[in-house]
C-alpha cells in the first residue's frame, strides 16, 4: 500500500529504510503554524494566552536514565564506558523491539523532520526525527537546526531517531528495565525511543550521538552554553540542571551563542542545536527577562506547565506536574543571539555549581588541573523539592558536567579539555550559584545580581589577575574583591554566623568529593591527582 505524504518538502529519501510499512500517512517537514494545527486538532496539547502550545506528558515529566541502553555490536562496543550510564542490550533485542514498534505504527501516521545537529558545516549531523505526536516534532524542528527547503528535498540522514511514546514495551520480552525505552544503535544509526511522552529524551539522544562521534575528530563535545562579549571574546558554561546556565548565557550585553551543547573544535566553538529548552518553573520577568518574554509567544511549547483553563493564562510558579517545567523555543526568540551559532576559542570557562550545603565560594579561579579534576567531577547538589524523595540536600556528581550523555570514557573528555585549555590558555572559574550563609533551609540562595557581577568581572578581564586568597578546604582560590559585590560573599565563611557548623559542612562535601574522585584516580595525570579535593581525615 502506497504511504499517503503530505508536507511541504518530502525528501527523495523516503522512510522505507525504517521498516516502516502500512503507515497511514507521513507528513513532512511541516512548518510550526501547520504543527499547532496537527497538535490542536488531534487534542495533543492546548494553546495559552499568548500564543504559546502547552503540553502534559503525563507519568513521565523528566529524563528515564535508567531505562537508556546501547546496542553492544563490534563496531563500537570497544569504546563505550560500559556501566550504569551505558547499559548494553544485544542487537537481537533491538531488531526484536524495532519490529514491534514498526508493527504497531502500521495504520498509523507519523511526522517527520529533517534536520542538522551542528552549526559548523564541517561538523554537523544530518538527523531525521520521526515522531508519533504533532507537538514532538514541532520540539523537534524547535531544538535542531533547520536546513534549507532545497537541501530538503534529497536530504539523506546520517542518525535517525524514532520516536512513538504510546508503545510500551514489555520488559520480560525486551530484555528492557521497564515499559519506556531508550535504545541507541550505532551501526544502524537509528535511535527507538518508546514508553515516555517527555521530549527531552530525543535532543539528548541525539546530544549522546555527537559525544560518541566527535571526539575522534578531535572536537570536544560539551553539556554547556556559550555566548560572545563585545570584544568577540567568547565564553562558555558547564553546569547541570538548575545551576543557571541557560540563565546566565542569556545575558542582553552578549550575544547567546546557544544554551546547552556545543562542539569546541581547533577553530571554534560551535551550537549543536537551533533552539532552546530552559527550565521554567518560578520563571522572573525582572532576573530572567529573556527567557521569561519566550514563555508567551507562539512557536513556544511549554511543558508540564500549570495554565488556567478558562483564562488560559500561565501559572510558572506552580509546580503540581513537577518542577521541571520546560520552555522549548526556536534560537531566535531570544534577543541578541548569533546568527552562525559559531563563536571563537573561549578564552573563559565557567563551571556552575548549585552548592546546596553553601560551603563553596561564589567565585574562585582554577588552575588548569583544577579545571580537569573539577570537570571530571562535576559537583552540585539535588535540593527538596526538585525530585521525587528527596528531603534534604544530595551532593551528585555528574562526570563531564553530563555524565547521562557520555558515550565515551570521562577521562576521554577531560583530556580534550585539558589539551585545549593548554593551548589556547582559557581561564577556568567555578561559579557557585547555590547557598549562602548555610545550607539549603537555613541560608539563601546566592543573589543573581551578585552571581551576574561576578561572572561579569571575570569575563572583562578584572579578575583574573587580582589578588586571590586561598580556600583552606577546597584550595580554591578566591578574589580578594570584586566590583559590586560585597567582600564578606566572596568568602563563604564569612557568611555563616555559625562558623563551627561551616567548618564541619566544609568537611563533609570535601569528603563527598574525595570519594567521588576514587573512581578516575588511575585513569589521569599526576598533576590532576594532586589538584584533587584531599581531607584530612
Amino acid at each position: 500500500m502506497t504511504v499517503k505524504q503530505f508536507g511541504p518538502t518530502i525528501s527523495s529519501n523516503g522512510l522505507d529504510y525504517l521498516g516502516l510499512s502500512g503507515l497511514k500517512a507521513a507528513h513532512w517537514n511541516y512548518s510550526a503554524a501547520g504543527l499547532y494545527e496537527q497538535a490542536l486538532v488531534r487534542g495533543e496539547a492546548t494553546l495559552a494566552k499568548g500564543g504559546p502550545l502547552v503540553a502534559i506528558t503525563g507519568q513521565h515529566t523528566g529524563r528515564s536514565p535508567n531505562d537508556k541502553f546501547i546496542v553492544q555490536e563490534d563496531s563500537t562496543s570497544g569504546d563505550i564506558w560500559w556501566g550504569n550510564v551505558n547499559k548494553p542490550i544485544t542487537e537481537e533485542q533491538f531488531d526484536r523491539l524495532h519490529g514491534r514498534v514498526a508493527a504497531y505504527l502500521q495504520g498509523r501516521e507519523v511526522f517527520v523532520q529533517d534536520l542538522y545537529a551542528g552549526a559548523d558545516p564541517e561538523y554537523r549531523l544530518p538527523v531525521r526525527i520521526v515522531t508519533q505526536h504533532a507537538w514532538h516534532n514541532l520540539f523537534a524542528r524547535n531544538m535542531f537546526i533547520r536546513p534549507s527547503a532545497e537541501d530538503r528535498m534529497h536530504f539523506a540522514p546520517e542518525f535517525t531517531v524514532l520516536q512513538v511514546p504510546d508503545f510500551k514495551a514489555v520488559p520480560e520480552r525486551d530484555g528492557t528495565r521497564s515499559d519506556v525505552f531508550i535504545l541507541c544503535n550505532f551501526a544502524k544509526r537509528l535511535i527507538l525511543v518508546g514508553g515516555t511522552s517527555y521530549a527531552g529524551e530525543i535532543k539528548k539522544g541525539i546530544f549522546s550521538v555527537m559525544n560518541y562521534l566527535l571526539p575522534a575528530r578531535g572536537v570536544l563535545p560539551m553539556h554547556c552554553s556559550a555566548n560572545i562579549g563585545p570584544k568577540g571574546d567568547t565564553a562558555v558554561f558547564f553546569g547541570l540542571s538548575g545551576t543557571g546556565k541557560t540563565t546566565l548565557s542569556a545575558d542582553g550585553s552578549r550575544t547567546l551563542i546557544g544554551d546547552d551543547e556545543h562542539g569546541w573544535s581547533e577553530t571554534s566553538i560551535f551550537n549543536f542545536e537551533g533552539g532552546c529548552y530552559a527550565k521554567v518553573i518560578r520563571l522572573s520577568a525582572q532576573a530572567e527577562p529573556e527567557i521569561y518574554a519566550t514563555t508567551s509567544r507562539f512557536g513556544t511549547i511549554l511543558e508540564n506547565v500549570v495554565m488556567d483553563p478558562e483564562t488560559r493564562v500561565l501559572d510558572l510558579d506552580d509546580g503540581r506536574y513537577t518542577e521541571n517545567t520546560r520552555a522549548s523555543y526556536p534560537l531566535d526568540f531570544i534577543p541578541n543571539v548569533s546568527e552562525t551559532g559559531i563563536g571563537g576559542i573561549p578564552q573563559n570557562i565557567v563551571m556552575l555549581t548549585a552548592d546546596a550545603f553553601g560551603v563553596l565560594p561564589p567565585i574562585s579561579k582554577l588552575t588548569p588541573d583544577q579545571a580537569m579534576y573539577h570537570f571530571l567531577s562535576g559537583y552540585t547538589a539535588r535540593v527538596a523539592g526538585t525530585e521525587k524523595g528527596v528531603t534534604e540536600p544530595q551532593a551528585t556528581f555528574s562526570t563531564c558536567f553530563g555524565a547521562p550523555f557520555m558515550p565515551r570514557h570521562p577521562a576521554v573528555y577531560a583530556k580534550l579539555l585539558g589539551d585545549k585549555i593548554a593551548k589556547h590558555g582559557s581561564n577556568v572559574w567555578l561559579v557557585n550559584t547555590g547557598w549562602s550563609g548555610g545550607a539549603y533551609g537555613t541560608g539563601k540562595r546566592m543573589s543573581i545580581g551578585h552571581t551576574r557581577s561576578l561572572i561579569r568581572a571575570a569575563l572583562e578581564g578584572n579578575l583574573a589577575d587580582a589578588p586571590h586568597r586561598p580556600d583552606p578546604n577546597f584550595g580554591l582560590f578566591i578574589p580578594e574583591a570584586c566590583p559590586d559585590v560585597p567582600a564578606d560573599v566572596l568568602q563563604p565563611k564569612n557568611t555563616w554566623s555559625d562558623k563551627r557548623a561551616y567548618d564541619e559542612t566544609a568537611h563533609e562535601v570535601a569528603k563527598r568529593f574525595e570519594a567521588n574522585f576514587k573512581q578516575f584516580a588511575d585513569e589521569v595525570e599526576p598533576g590532576v591527582r594532586d589538584a584533587a579535593i584531599k581531607t584530612a581525615a
